[in-house]
């Protein structure tokens, strides 16, 4: 008997689309449902029930009308799915009631109805599955626990089983009928001698996805990890669970991923009970959550637990409470202390605990980051705390998402591990000359006369920038073409150009941006100078301004351009070579017999190798940014370098230049759309008297807006002014925040 059953309850299903061993596959809603009733006491058999059921989009494909035989006109007159199910409930507990018995089990051919099929859609259309459908046993594995020698599991059908014990197939030429008959001679079949078998092998489907912990030091299978990508950006755990639901996650198996500025990156690592689990997740590729779908991946345990897992202690304790809903808080005040958040939340979002329950996300010397996470005992207090999203608390609105416990993992690791000083190994250098005063890279300046190429196929050569610059060709300066190179030395997809003027730069960025190359479209940002050359270095422009290349020779204070380095000795020893950059010398300038038009660099095919330096990218980049596993290829005329090298070796000099491109007022600007244009906020700031040069849109990692820019004004009265009247107003929708920052 089963376990919990005295009652089986066979049961059969089909869909409007795939059906067999790829029900539920391609999201198509539940069409016919068969079901009869088996007394496992008495042996014997109820009613036969044959339901056609009426989906929300009525449409069959023709797999479905052929293994089926149903038609449109067949299931249009029918009752919609929690009709069908009501009435399934009724008639199965009336028999059961009926037969003396207090309970039921589902027994099936396949697990693909009940958890692919069944619970999926339920979820979707929020009905509420009777207590049945929660546990099932599968009449193969029952099977295949009687007869070993019938083969695996997975290879069983309904007619390789009947044949194996003997019994005649079904006659019966109903789709739906014919099965559950043929499922339930088999059942009566096992239930007699010799087999006598007992249903015991009960599967169940969880009521609801458990949060949790998990340790670095926690063996996690490969087999039964997924990736999950595409996700809503305020999505939290439990709708990823809602998305699998029929499957069962293991607890706290949810890891919502994060980028380089803490935020969420659409993906997810979810790890399930067993591989079984796990090959139904990815038969779920593409299927939607609301209007989005979602890609399915298999991934590793090794990428789970370095997400997920985690040692601190104090994340364990606050983690401890079980069944909490999480909120993470993003954007507080430094200065805010742990009454005042309470007080914020007020009395109507009761944290768990009190100060307990509440959790501040600190550096290593112990200074807050702004992020804080909090827990509440019942989604009623999380939902009154999310009403606060954007309110403000001292001077800064904050920001409230739902999070979890995978997340504070995540957050806490991430902080925690950032070190104080970063340190950089010892620099092994290539015995090659260097330069003392390397006359290629460009004069840092402030002028907007460069342009970034984005996006570009990594095939292309100069030839073809040329090409797809077109006529702009003739106002780039000479030697002006910088492409840039990852950290393999390949092609990274960008590169920079140095243009003639700021407003040919302009014109270029125009004409030129999302125009195809090679059948992908690129691309073009305008930029200066000083932030190219600053960005090819290593440099980065972070919140404390700009900071220079953090290489082993001896290197300038902030704010000043990077042009010179010292003198290295001629010979030095040969080691191995850490993350070189490239210095590529290109052929002398030709200028064709037939057309004196302008000068252009270009790269020969074995670039010689000229300095060494260490790299290292933070996350804040100057408007546009490269690629933080960048490094540059620089145009040099051959003479140039001889000469460099061999006249003054121990010059340097450095020419300053500030990090803002004029002086004056500076103001940090917050809450920006990602697709946010310079034109975009000099129209905010009409009247204002701005120029285009004095905004600079600060980017991330993947070379978007990161939603912040920082506005230089003339003057500190027309910058208050500026805050005071139009900070909090809408921009494009969006509440953009104005901090005056000198």
């Amino acid at each position: 008997m089963a376990s919990h059953s005295d009652t089986l309850v066979v049961f059969f299903g089909a869909t409007a689309g795939a059906n067999g061993g790829k029900l539920g596959s391609d999201e198509r809603e539940i069409i016919l449902l068969v079901w009869q009733i088996v007394d496992l006491h008495e042996k014997k058999v109820g009613k036969l029930h044959r339901c056609l059921v009426k989906p929300d989009t009525v449409e069959l494909t023709d797999q479905c009308k052929e293994e089926t035989g149903l038609s449109l006109d067949d299931i249009v007159t029918a009752e919609p799915l929690d009709k069908v199910l009501q009435q399934f409930h009724q008639s199965v507990s009336s028999e059961v009631k009926c037969l003396g018995r207090s309970s039921y089990t589902l027994c099936v051919n396949s697990p693909l109805v009940v958890r692919q099929v069944l619970h999926p859609e339920a979820s979707k259309k929020n009905l509420v599955l009777p207590e049945g459908f929660f546990s099932f046993v599968d009449v193969r594995k029952e099977f295949h626990r009687c007869c070993p020698d019938a083969g695996p599991v997975e290879k069983l059908t309904v007619s390789s089983m009947l044949e194996h014990v003997g019994l005649p197939a079904v006659s019966e030429q109903l789709t739906g009928v014919r099965e559950v008959k043929s499922l339930v001679q088999l059942t009566l079949c096992l239930l007699d001698e010799p087999y006598n078998h007992k249903f015991s092998c009960v599967e169940t489907v969880k009521y609801k996805f458990d949060s949790g912990t998990c340790s670095k030091a926690e063996p996690v299978d490969s087999e039964t990890v997924i990736r999950a990508r595409g996700l809503p950006w305020q999505s939290s755990d439990q709708d990823i669970a809602r998305f699998f639901k029929g499957l069962n996650i293991a607890k706290g198996g949810v890891a919502l991923c994060l980028n380089a500025q803490g935020r969420r990156n659409g993906e997810a690592l979810v790890r399930f009970i067993n591989s079984e689990h796990r090959d139904l997740a990815l038969e779920r590729h593409k299927h939607h959550m609301g209007s989005r779908y979602i890609e399915v991946y298999k991934a590793t345990g090794e990428e789970f637990l370095k997400i997920a897992g985690g040692t601190s202690n104090e994340v364990t304790q606050f983690l401890s409470k079980e069944n909490q809903v999480i909120i993470r808080m993003r954007g507080l005040p430094f200065t805010a202390t742990h009454q005042e958040v309470l007080s914020f939340l007020g009395p109507e979002s009761p944290v768990t605990d009190g100060a307990e329950g509440l959790l501040f996300v600190k550096y290593p010397d112990g200074r807050p980051t702004g992020d804080a996470f909090v827990l509440f005992s019942c989604e009623e207090y999380a939902q009154n705390a999310l009403k606060k999203h954007k309110q403000i608390l001292g001077k800064r609105y904050i920001e409230l998402f739902r999070s979890t416990a995978a997340e504070v993992q995540q957050v806490l690791n991430r902080y925690m591990s950032t070190p104080l000083i970063p340190t950089l190994p010892s620099s092994p250098i290539l015995s090659v000359p260097v330069l003392a005063t390397p006359p290629f890279l460009p004069t840092a300046s402030s002028t907007r006369d460069c342009v970034r190429l984005r996006g570009l196929p990594y095939a292309a050569g100069i030839e073809d920038i040329l090409e797809f610059m077109g006529e702009h060709t003739a106002d780039i300066k000479p030697h002006g073409v910088h492409m840039v190179l990852n950290q393999q030395g390949r092609p990274s997809g960008d590169a920079f150009i140095q243009m003639k003027s700021p407003d040919k730069a302009f014109m270029v960025a125009q004409k030129c941006h999302k125009k195809t190359m090679k059948d992908r479209y690129v691309e073009v940002f305008q930029c200066s100078t000083e932030e190219m050359s600053i960005v090819l270095m290593g440099g980065t422009l972070n919140r404390s301004g700009l900071s220079p290349p953090p290489c082993k020779l001896p290197c300038l204070s902030p704010p000043t351009a990077y042009t010179t380095f010292p003198t290295l000795p001629a010979s030095l020893s040969e080691v191995a070579l850490y993350q070189p950059p490239l210095l590529a010398a290109p052929r002398p300038p030709q200028t064709p017999a037939h057309s004196p038009a302008h000068t252009l660099a270009y790269y020969p095919p074995q670039p010689h190798l000229y300095m060494n330096m260490n790299m290292n990218y933070t996350a804040y980049y100057p408007s546009p940014p490269v690629s933080p596993s960048t490094v540059g290829y620089f145009a040099a005329p051959p003479g140039a370098v001889a000469a460099a090298v061999t006249a003054q070796p121990h010059h340097a000099a450095a020419a300053a230049s500030p990090v803002l491109p004029q002086p004056g007022a500076l103001v940090r600007m917050q809450g920006l759309p990602y697709n946010t244009g310079v034109k975009d906020i000099l129209s905010f700031f009409q009247g204002y008297q701005l120029q285009p040069d004095a905004i600079l849109i600060l980017y991330n990692f993947s070379g978007q807006c990161s939603g912040e820019a920082l506005i230089t004004f003339p003057s500190e009265e027309l910058a208050r002014r500026a805050v005071a009247e139009r900070s909090n107003h809408l921009f494009y929708g969006q509440q953009v925040h104005l901090i005056f920052c000198n």
